[in-house]
């Protein structure tokens, strides 16, 4: 079973409050900026190429007092799944990993994944060490689950895997956030510096 890609999406957005988003490049970037048209709580990040959650958890190391949900496709996942080492090291409590696991490589033409219906990424998390570990392919789950998989953490680390569908063509034609990197980065940051304080570029406004 599998959640259509956008229903997903729209259920996470409906439970949003203060969480700093990071997506991660593709799928995850069109489809929140589709649905949020957020340009300051969410660093959209472009050819994150499987590092997006290792940059959540620097913004998590760098701002404890933030809760941050950074997104990763399955496809990304694939190609670093060492970064649960480092997560898993960490074991920050603000942080949730979301995989968006719908069996392709969606920035590709949704080609088919290898070994597509074997891989276990919530096993491969537990190999790692990770303890928190979630794995939802139905709305109804996903919302008996949502609080404690996304709000619970306090105790370390969360890792989701959410099992999507692939986008819809219509989907797949979506618009990217109309930002560059650089205002992106000014944009976040400031948030940032506004929201927790923290002193993130020489120059102040």
């Amino acid at each position: 079973m599998a959640i259509p890609f956008r229903a997903g999406f729209e259920y996470l957005v409906s439970r949003w409050t203060d969480e700093l988003v990071i997506p991660s490049a593709g799928n995850s970037n069109q489809m929140w900026w589709n649905l949020t048209k957020n340009t300051e709580q969410v660093f959209y990040l472009d050819a994150s190429m499987s590092l997006s959650t290792l940059f959540g958890s620097g913004i998590a190391y760098g701002v404890p007092e933030a809760q941050v949900w950074a997104f990763m496709g399955d496809g990304a996942f694939c190609m670093n799944p060492g970064m649960l080492m480092v997560e898993r090291d960490l074991d920050l409590p603000n942080l949730t990993h979301i995989v968006v696991s719908n069996r392709v490589y969606g920035g590709t033409s949704d080609i088919d994944l290898p070994n597509r219906q074997m891989n276990d990424y919530t096993g491969m998390a537990q190999a790692m060490g990770l303890q928190r570990t979630f794995a939802f392919d139905t709305l109804e789950a996903l919302d008996n689950g949502f609080d404690q998989a996304f709000r619970g953490n306090r105790g370390g680390h969360s890792f989701v895997v959410l099992e999507l569908e692939p986008m819809t063509p219509e989907d797949a034609r979506l618009e990217g956030p109309p930002m560059d990197g650089p205002e992106i980065k000014f944009r976040f940051g400031r948030h940032v510096e506004r929201t927790y304080g923290r002193r993130i570029f020489s120059h102040q406004i």
